[in-house]
């Protein structure tokens, strides 16, 4: 018995629709990096080839694409490190964020046969990758002198959008536009997050991510303020329903006991498939539209689940772990963590299915 994963190819296509109508004067650079955020990369790029571009963590992701004959503009948002990686994004025709230094001085180092975009990243706020304002203007100046850039475009990063009451996102905004002064380049700095709740971010580019998967970007329990599918359903079936009598503990340690005779059911998937270990007793599943609980600790194979209220469940009967009515974030929030790190996760032992 394997747990599965129907990736719903049309939700994706819906949800960049969303992203459209909400930023209909920019131009969308479609996230998949991490495999499509768990999603399936390839499968993902084919459903999103409306996109005007898409974006990679590394090189190995974006040549995946380019093997794959995707021909659409590819951005690599970590850059390139040393020679080979920036001849083969120069060879593949990928674009490469620069946001430090050393990688002027790589380009410059390097004598390449047809010559690279460059994205500038500024460091606004988020203080993890970027050019620090003061310096923006001679690293931009360094690009356009280097021989081997082609286009140069301005990128920046918001650090706590998925928090609207945050004052940083407008401020990080701000200093884009500050630091960008006279230069003429497209920008682009609008995420989920802030493709939502910020309309003048979404400038001349913007860069969905987690909400093309149907998820959404907020904390502290606020709604999107667009209609988003999931497009993961992840689901298995009880291999066993035990009757165990008041008293008795389920799970390892015996960390819940049961407070009546009572069912608990048995489904095939545990931490060894990409479940949460540290999902606490009463997360919620989905057995037949019902929401039950999860009982006791999640092991490598398995999950319990009480059947106090559905005595009518059987073996062989699907359980929904998350996706279509039950929010992978609600999950995530069962398990103090967030949806991204569920959907990143599965294992190999999960089968992936794709449909529409």
């Amino acid at each position: 018995m394997r747990a599965r994963a129907r990736i719903n190819l049309n939700a994706l296509k819906h949800n960049l629709q969303q992203v459209r109508q909400l930023a209909p004067d920019s131009r969308v650079m479609s996230v998949i990096k991490a495999n499509a955020y768990g999603h399936g990369l390839l499968k993902v790029a084919g459903a999103l080839g409306e996109s005007d571009a898409f974006a990679v963590a590394s090189i190995e992701e974006a040549l995946q694409l380019r093997k794959a004959a995707v021909t659409k503009r590819i951005v690599i948002l970590q850059g390139v490190i040393d020679r080979d990686e920036l001849i083969l994004a120069a060879e593949n025709n990928l674009d490469m964020v620069v946001h430090c230094e050393e990688q002027l001085r790589l380009l410059n180092e390097v004598e390449l046969t047809g010559g690279v975009d460059v994205w500038l990243k500024v460091d606004t706020g988020m203080h993890r990758l970027g050019i620090h304002p003061a310096r923006v203007a001679p690293v931009y100046a360094g690009l356009e002198q280097s021989a081997n850039v082609t286009n140069i475009r301005l990128m920046s990063h918001f650090a706590n959008a998925d928090n609207p009451d945050d004052g940083l996102t407008a401020r990080q905004l701000q200093i884009l536009s500050e630091t960008a002064g006279d230069i003429k380049a497209e920008k682009t700095i609008a995420n989920s997050a802030g493709i939502c709740v910020l309309p003048d971010c979404n400038l001349d580019w913007v860069r969905p991510g987690i909400m093309l998967y149907g998820i959404n970007p907020f904390q502290y329990g606020r709604q999107c303020s667009c209609v988003l599918q999931p497009a993961m359903t992840v689901s298995s079936r009880f291999i066993a329903i035990n009757n165990t009598g008041k008293g008795e503990s389920v799970g390892y340690g015996g960390t819940w006991t049961c407070p009546k005779d009572m069912s608990v059911g048995v489904v095939a998937i545990g931490y060894g498939d990409g479940y949460p270990r540290h999902a606490r007793t009463g997360t919620p599943v989905l057995v037949n539209g019902q929401r039950l609980p999860l009982v006791g600790r999640v092991s490598m194979d398995m999950i319990c689940v009480d059947l106090s209220d559905c005595p009518q469940a059987r073996v062989g009967d699907e359980v929904v772990l998350w996706g279509d009515g039950l929010p992978v974030e609600e999950v995530a929030e069962c398990a103090g963590t967030i949806g991204y790190e569920l959907v990143c996760k599965l294992t190999e032992r999960v089968l992936f299915e794709y449909y529409n």
